[in-house]
């Protein structure tokens, strides 16, 4: 399934790097990802809702995962694109709190105490990545986050579609505005290096978080 927003191809080598790396590791690359985004049989609404209540458990806390990374932002281009996201991702957080609560409580696993003890672990890395002060470690992180939010909208909008809430519409910077912030800063070889790296932590995090979601999802089927 292709991923909103990172088609564009980018210029720098930060950049180009980045929308391939987006391509080829986003959340779309984990099949429970694909499956959520499948027909919507009785079994896998549950599974629906299970993605909605824990990236809300990772995602839906202030200050946010972008709010964090202004912290250590300079003032600048990057820190004006950083609020710009920050501003947005807040919008894209309440949505999400919104809808958590409409659709109703999480639904009923095994193995309750393992999954927030992973989640609190994923929350623990998030947030040491947001507040990283090697240069371009946070952005790479914002940047993938952005990206692959936008990748991962649709499904909340499924979801929103199946209790009857509205989806308002998403203002995260797009592609364009991402690969030219990355111009911006990955000038040097460390700078590449430290955005690579906090983009492939922050991508890494999504896949435990699906892989998460897969393991109770099964879980279910036993249940």
């Amino acid at each position: 399934m292709a991923q909103p927003g990172v088609a564009r191809q980018a210029s720098s080598g930060a950049a180009e790097a980045h929308a391939a790396r987006m391509s080829a590791a986003g959340a779309f690359s984990h099949a429970h990802a694909l499956d959520l985004a499948g027909p919507l049989a009785p079994y896998r609404a549950r599974d629906l809702d299970d993605f909605v209540h824990l990236a809300c458990a990772l995602y839906g806390r202030q200050p946010s995962f972008i709010d964090l990374a202004l912290l250590s932002a300079s003032a600048g281009p990057v820190r004006q694109w950083l609020e710009q996201a920050a501003n947005a991702f807040e919008r894209e957080r309440l949505y999400l709190v919104r809808l958590t609560s409409a659709s109703g409580p999480i639904p009923s696993t095994p193995g309750g105490a393992e999954t927030e003890a992973a989640l609190l672990a994923q929350r623990h890395a998030l947030e040491t990545l947001a507040r990283s002060e090697r240069q371009g470690c946070a952005l790479g992180a914002a940047t993938a986050l952005v990206a692959d939010w936008q990748g991962l909208r649709p499904l909340l909008d499924k979801a929103a579609a199946r209790v009857g809430t509205d989806v308002p519409a998403c203002a995260l910077p797009n592609a364009d505005s991402v690969a030219q912030v990355l111009d911006l800063v990955g000038l040097s070889p460390a700078a590449e290096r430290a955005i690579r790296f906090g983009a492939e932590q922050l991508l890494l995090q999504h896949r435990a978080l699906f892989d998460l979601l897969e393991a109770r999802s099964e879980a279910r089927e036993d249940y």
